[in-house]
């Protein structure tokens, strides 16, 4: 079984789980690794032993376009 998924990496994220994120490229949904496992089973109800092999390809890289700061200038306001 072949899927194709989208990872982000942003190793400087604010939050751990911001870091690494994997998405399906159609629905945009994290994968459910378990799931597809299962799925790939076909099996009956029970505790299976499995070997997962991960066998990763790099198809496209698309580079992240470098972050602007923005700075906002407020006029002085005299408050009576």
């Amino acid at each position: 079984m072949i899927k194709y998924y989208i990872l982000n990496l942003n190793p400087n994220a604010k939050h751990e789980w911001e870091q690494y994120i994997l998405r399906d490229p159609l629905t945009a949904k994290r994968p459910d690794i378990a799931k597809l496992i299962a799925e790939a089973l076909s099996a009956d109800t029970g505790s299976y032993l499995v070997s997962v092999k991960i066998e990763v390809s790099i198809l496209e890289e698309a580079a992240v376009p470098p972050v602007e700061q923005l700075s906002l200038l407020f006029p002085e306001v005299n408050i009576n």
